[in-house]
């Protein structure tokens, strides 16, 4: 129990610390629904799917349950990747998401071979938004490492590792 108490008293102080004050009241409503996981992907590839872009999934390694934050961070750090993809990647492009479980983390990597960061930076460079930031949150919250940038060749990439036990 003591365990328990800590683990859950720590993931809370991780989660106010990064908290925004500039709250969306759209979303005011939806905080007590539960939080989504990597049980939950093939419904959210399912969905992008639906909007004309194709996505393919790859799984590497023997898969284990992360924490519960991690397993938050995972799936909304490619929900976001995706997003991005959705917005500025163009109208041809293809996505693939992979998930490597190693001893003792999870790299989860998302590319795409759209047209890569010359109409993201294009849109408004002064104001990217939010985004990219929260992924960086996100990773960092939970003792990751993680990667963003252009690919070789064409695309967008982003690439985190996230201790399975954070």
């Amino acid at each position: 129990i003591e365990e328990v108490g800590r683990t859950a008293l720590s993931e809370m102080r991780r989660i106010v610390g990064v908290l925004r004050t500039d709250r969306d009241p759209e979303r005011a409503g939806r905080e007590l629904a539960p939080q989504p996981g990597l049980g939950d992907l093939g419904e959210l590839l399912d969905h992008v799917r639906e909007t004309g872009l194709s996505v393919q999934l790859w799984i590497e390694g023997e898969a284990r349950p992360p924490s519960p934050g991690v397993d938050v961070a995972a799936f909304r750090l490619i929900q976001e990747a995706l997003t991005n993809t959705l917005k500025h990647a163009g109208p041809q492009a293809r996505a693939w998401v992979r998930l490597y479980y190693g001893d003792g983390d999870l790299t989860v990597e998302i590319e795409d071979d759209g047209r890569g960061t010359a109409t993201f930076m294009a849109e408004d460079g002064a104001n990217p938004g939010h985004g990219l930031v929260g992924m960086y949150e996100r990773v960092a919250l939970y003792g990751g490492e993680l990667k963003i940038g252009p690919r070789v060749g064409g695309g967008f990439g982003v690439r985190a590792r996230f201790p399975l036990e954070a």
